[in-house]
């Protein structure tokens, strides 16, 4: 991170050179539950800690070779310095999960002891029979998603968008991401809170995985089990209002289940500015799910209509994607098994520049077959291969545990900065 530099936020492109970026270390919070608590965290598997953190090593490591790396702990513990936005922070959090008899004891804490526990969680304490027979350890539950940092947040354009998370065990990463882009201590943004634009609408929900910025014009976003209609009309309303002239909303629905479709990141992630990666049962067969145009003219929705996909659309639109199918094309098994291990969830640090899982063979041998180089991330970390001066090329990770989590680099990657392609 730059010290004594506040970063201006900007990104106009998926693709375009990473400059600054924002993540969350993986902590003692992803060992916080059981396998009896793993489906209220948003879990399908408990992970194992110690293998994570390698693996998230590698990840860190090939991101600090290209980009300026903000960590949420860091600038947590600095938020948490300046006693007005500490008591803000602590009330609004035990106000909104009813641990109001908390906040006295919390405003007592120092503030790097303070950033664990607001991430970590704070231990019920047992006074009275309630407590005792409610079975619940935590008056703060951890908060066990936040190593995807792509989810509370987005940045589109100069907009920091705090997302209104569809899930209240997530609620807190939100007020967490508000407190610092709200700070005014590290970056230049405007600051778009959809809590207080919806007036917490128990309908609206929105979150960062769901959101592509295709072009400085063009939104392209995913309708599915975390991200609503109502949540896309509030951010049409505001994306509207940045400037005037033709913008486009493409809108993707997305199946209720199976849980791998949890986000459109985890089917359509775009690799360089002409390439896509996509999943192709829902992305390029006929499917149920419509993808919608919204069109917008100097700050008004002037039409709404159907599309025939994403890819058509975005054609007609100037922006011409050669698609690359998750999983390869010869086996319609490989595809669903790897779009499960998030094989479909790129994050690009330059244009033809991606990270990605290495168990995702057949995904990986697809892009070697179009032109990507298959690098390790451990050759790019121990300067054997250097980033800069290489051609297309995806970086593989190891990932046996993170994948497990339910995301990929870029569900754990949260772009501040893009240069402009």
């Amino acid at each position: 991170m730059t010290e004594n530099k506040k970063c201006t936020l900007q990104v106009q492109a998926e693709t375009g050179k990473l400059e600054a970026v924002l993540v969350h270390y993986p902590g003692a919070e992803v060992e916080n539950m059981t396998p009896r608590h793993a489906q209220r965290a948003l879990y399908s598997d408990i992970l194992n800690l110690s293998i994570a953190r390698r693996e998230y090593d590698q990840l860190l490591a090939v991101l600090k070779k290209t980009s300026d790396v903000y960590e949420v702990s860091d600038l947590l513990t600095k938020v948490l310095e300046h006693e007005h936005l500490k008591s803000d922070l602590i009330r609004k959090t035990c106000s909104t999960e009813q641990a109001t008899e908390y906040i006295d004891y919390l405003m007592d804490l120092p503030p790097s002891t303070l950033a664990k526990v607001l991430i970590e969680g704070l231990p019920l304490r047992i006074n009275t029979l309630t407590d005792f027979l409610r079975e619940e350890y935590y008056a703060l539950k951890p908060l066990y998603n936040y190593y995807f940092t792509r989810d509370p947040s987005a940045v589109i354009g100069n907009n920091a968008l705090v997302c209104k998370m569809a899930n209240t065990v997530r609620i807190r990463e939100s007020l967490i991401m508000d407190a610092i882009f709200r700070s005014d201590l590290f970056f230049n943004a405007n600051v778009v809170n959809s809590y207080d634009l919806s007036q917490n609408n128990p309908l609206v929900k929105i979150e960062g995985g769901d959101i592509l910025v295709v072009r400085d014009d063009i939104l392209l976003i995913g309708n599915g089990m975390r991200t609503s209609t109502q949540g896309i009309d509030l951010l049409v309303r505001e994306f509207c209002k940045t400037d005037a002239g033709k913008k486009h909303v493409v809108v993707q629905q997305l199946p209720e289940s199976p849980e791998s479709f949890i986000h459109l990141d985890m089917v359509f992630t775009m690799l360089d500015e002409d390439k896509a990666m996509i999943y192709k049962p829902l992305i390029m067969n006929s499917s149920p799910y419509q993808t919608v145009h919204m069109q917008i003219d100097n700050g008004k929705v002037t039409k709404i209509s159907p599309a025939s996909s994403i890819l058509n659309l975005l054609r007609k639109l100037g922006v011409d994607l050669m698609p690359i199918v998750c999983g390869g094309k010869a086996d319609d098994w490989d595809q669903e098994r790897e779009q499960w291990h998030s094989g479909a969830n790129f994050l690009a640090i330059a244009p033809g520049k991606v990270i990605s899982y290495a168990r995702n063979i057949h995904t990986l041998e697809e892009l070697n077959k179009n032109g990507f180089e298959v690098i390790k991330a451990a050759d790019i970390i121990s300067g054997q291969w250097d980033i800069a001066s290489a051609g297309n090329c995806v970086i593989t990770l190891e990932g046996s545990e993170l994948p497990r989590g339910g995301g990929g680099p870029r569900c754990m990657t949260m772009p501040l900065r893009r240069a402009e392609s």
